[in-house]
């Protein structure tokens, strides 16, 4: 779970510090969560998976995949390849 609080955090371009403040929390505990010397509470998971927008499963490695996000990229992709067969119809 670590290394996905940090994974996100790195690829939404945040640092410890903004992070620990955009869901309430010291910056020093986000650095503990992924170094794993502790581990976020319900209240704290839940708030980071709201704020990256990815499932629990997927924040404490359940799932490899985040199934929320997918989701919104499958029915994209589906739309997007609809547009395209219509447009070669015209």
């Amino acid at each position: 779970m670590n290394n996905r609080i940090k994974y996100l955090r790195e690829l939404s371009g945040m640092k410890q510090s903004e992070l620990a403040t955009a869901i309430g929390i010291d910056q020093r505990t986000i650095s503990r969560y992924e170094n794993g010397i502790s581990n976020p509470d319900m209240v704290i998971l839940i708030a980071l998976a709201e704020h990256f927008n990815v499932s629990l499963d997927y924040l404490v490695g359940r799932v490899d995949e985040n199934y929320e996000n997918k989701k919104v990229a499958d029915t994209y992709h589906e739309i997007l390849n609809k547009i395209k067969t219509l447009i070669k119809d015209v």
